[in-house]
């Protein structure tokens, strides 16, 4: 069986959503949930979900939080095997404060525990990199890792910025890139255009095809996923979806180009694809939905397209 590398971190998700409108500088009521997050096992804990064998090269932390974590990897169906263990380190803390509406307001993250992802420790995992079908990576490692992995994976990658201040790692390896999922504010970093219609984010896209890119699939909130691969130019709009929890949905969108890729779809169907992990995995309480299957993403393309 085929299988996905993903080369990246877990954190410690504390998730915060307020009762009320938020207030600055106050305390405000609310409710806190705890559960594993980190984009590199939200990525292959989605592609799990998506029935694909997935291993997760990442450090550990020797702390008390590494049983957690590798149970729950585990149940989920995530391949550690290969991941590294640094008995002195910290697991990584990702803190998100989200509004009323389940929308993002404000994240701290402390990933230093990414920075032991190192081409030393990638070199003893070629074997796994090498022989997967794509390679998952994204902007939270290290300037020098993801050099090491543009020069010596042999598989396509796909690539998520994660934020604006990251993705300018990405820009010297575009050219090594098999696809990457910019959000609108990343894809204007990353081809040096402002996006404000429909003309400017077309002019980005074929920018970022022109530095290298096979596959460009700029996402758009609510409004979309923008992709543009070999002669195909597609906007596809967003399926209905009934918000609970934002923190998710770009992270199985991404699964979800993968698995596209995986079974071969053509552009628009791939969009749909994706468009449809992320609306059920934005419908969850958590990071990660359980709902999500393959049959549970082709009955909601179906039921949009029939509408």
């Amino acid at each position: 069986m085929p299988w996905v590398a993903v080369v990246g971190g877990i954190n410690l998700d504390i998730l915060g959503r307020s009762f009320a409108p938020l207030i600055p500088a106050d305390s405000n009521p609310g409710a806190v949930r705890l559960s594993l997050g980190g984009v590199g096992r939200n990525v292959a804990h989605n592609l799990a979900l998506l029935g694909t064998r997935v291993f997760l090269l990442t450090a550990l932390a020797g702390d008390g939080w590494e049983a957690r974590i590798r149970a729950g990897c585990a149940a989920a169906g995530i391949d550690l095997t290969r991941a590294c263990r640094v008995p002195a380190g910290v697991t990584s803390t990702y803190l998100a404060i989200e509004g009323l509406a389940g929308d993002l307001e404000l994240a701290i993250c402390d990933n230093t525990l990414a920075d032991h992802i190192t081409p030393a420790y990638l070199e003893g995992c070629l074997d796994v990199l090498n022989g997967a079908a794509a390679v998952v990576l994204d902007a939270n490692l290290s300037p020098e890792t993801l050099a090491w992995l543009a020069e010596r994976c042999t598989a396509p990658l796909f690539a998520d910025p994660v934020s604006v201040t990251k993705a300018e790692k990405l820009r010297p390896i575009l050219d090594r890139l098999f696809l990457c999922k910019p959000n609108r504010l990343e894809a204007e970093l990353l081809s040096g255009l402002p996006i404000t219609d429909r003309p400017s984010l077309e002019l980005a896209a074929e920018k970022l095809l022109a530095a290298g890119l096979r596959r460009v699939c700029i996402s758009l909130g609510s409004r979309g996923l923008y992709c543009a691969w070999g002669e195909a130019r597609c906007l596809v709009p967003c399926p209905e979806t009934k918000l609970v929890n934002a923190s998710g949905g770009g992270d199985a969108l991404a699964a979800g180009l993968v698995r596209a890729f995986l079974d071969s779809l053509p552009p628009e169907e791939a969009a749909r694809f994706a468009l449809a992990c992320s609306a059920i995995a934005v419908e969850g309480e958590d990071t990660i939905n359980p709902a999500l299957s393959l049959d549970a993403v082709r009955k909601r393309i179906k039921m949009q397209s029939v509408k």
